[in-house]
């Protein structure tokens, strides 16, 4: 390792060897340099360091982690569309080399084969690092007027992609979708009730803690916050948790069910045949989304730059150094999201 740019550091299933190390300064032709701001921190981001989640770059022992990133360009290709100053986030997954015909068609969240790359998980490093580049074509120009708060774009997207895909099925039945149930009030949540509600639906939120900064978020949007799944038909659920048992409630209650969550738990689950039938005699669709492709980006980045800044700003609860950024993978009360600050 060097001594130039500093990153955060992993050994998938080894997080004993997590450290902040020096890396020679990146730039590559054609490419945007970029001075990382934040990294938001997931799940994956946990599975990666504890479980062993994820491959790693070839001919590497580790990698530079995290996937949800912002910085500002500090240089950019003439014509690129990015100019120094301009505050960018990277989208995470590449094309496979082949392509298959999703990839071919840069629709790479649908990649068929397998073969796609994705920063900080799959074969590439990661955005946790002071300084990375990014070929214009995967870097996202956001409003400089969001700051810290674009760090949010990466899981934006994936709401953004769950509400496209819900309503294109919503239009199958001819009936203007209106009512909408989110299971889950972390940041995935969260920001599919923002969306849901920028749509104009009546949108329901469940979580299981009683107060504090999820509750209050939910009402701020001006949506229903509720402690168990409610009683009643929605045209749109977006179940949050991964959760198998939550699943099937929805499946029980919406026309389209998007499941936006993985547990990471093994094993069977009960299923009862009752959803099953619900689905069928209810001409009802159930799909799965965990990452976007380009336009999903860009609807993001207009969601959030129509957001509420202030509200934004309370999703993140709190913010941990590029030196101690293994403290961000420990839960603390009142999380949402927890991000590292790599200045």
């Amino acid at each position: 390792m060097a001594d130039g740019v500093r990153a955060a550091w992993a050994v998938p299933g080894e997080p004993d060897r997590c450290a902040v190390v020096g890396l020679d300064a990146v730039e590559r032709v054609g490419e945007v340099l970029v001075a990382g701001r934040l990294a938001g921190v997931c799940a994956t981001d946990v599975e990666i360091v504890r479980d062993g989640f994820g491959w790693l770059p070839p001919g590497r022992d580790g990698l530079v982690l995290f996937h949800e990133s912002l910085g500002e360009v500090l240089s950019a290709p003439d014509g690129s569309g990015f100019a120094p100053g301009d505050l960018v986030a990277g989208v995470v997954r590449r094309p496979d080399p082949e392509p298959c015909a999703a990839c071919a068609a840069d629709a790479w969240d649908f990649c068929r084969n397998g073969r796609y790359r994705e920063r900080g998980i799959k074969e590439l490093d990661g955005y946790g690092a002071q300084r990375w580049s990014v070929p214009p074509r995967f870097a996202v120009k956001l409003d400089p007027a969001l700051g810290d708060a674009g760090v949010l774009l990466e899981p934006a997207s994936v709401v953004a992609k769950a509400w496209a895909q819900a309503e294109l099925l919503c239009s199958r039945a001819f009936v203007p979708a209106r009512t909408a149930l989110v299971v889950g009030a972390g940041p995935i949540g969260l920001l599919a009730a923002l969306l849901g509600v920028q749509r104009g639906y009546d949108v329901h939120v469940v979580d299981r803690v009683a107060d504090g900064v999820k509750p209050d978020l939910v009402r701020a949007l001006g949506a229903t916050y509720h402690r168990s799944v409610p009683d009643r038909e929605v045209d749109v659920a977006i179940e949050c948790t991964g959760v198998a048992e939550l699943a099937w409630e929805c499946a029980r209650r919406a026309a389209v069910v998007v499941l936006a969550g993985i547990s990471g738990e093994h094993g069977p689950a009960a299923l009862d045949r009752s959803v099953l039938d619900a689905a069928v005699l209810g001409n009802r669709a159930l799909i799965g989304t965990v990452n976007a492709g380009p336009d999903d980006y860009r609807e993001a980045a207009a969601a959030l730059a129509g957001a509420d800044l202030g509200w934004l700003r309370g999703l993140i609860t709190r913010r941990v150094p590029l030196e101690r950024f293994t403290e961000a993978f420990d839960r603390a009360d009142g999380d949402v999201k927890v991000v590292v600050d790599l200045a």
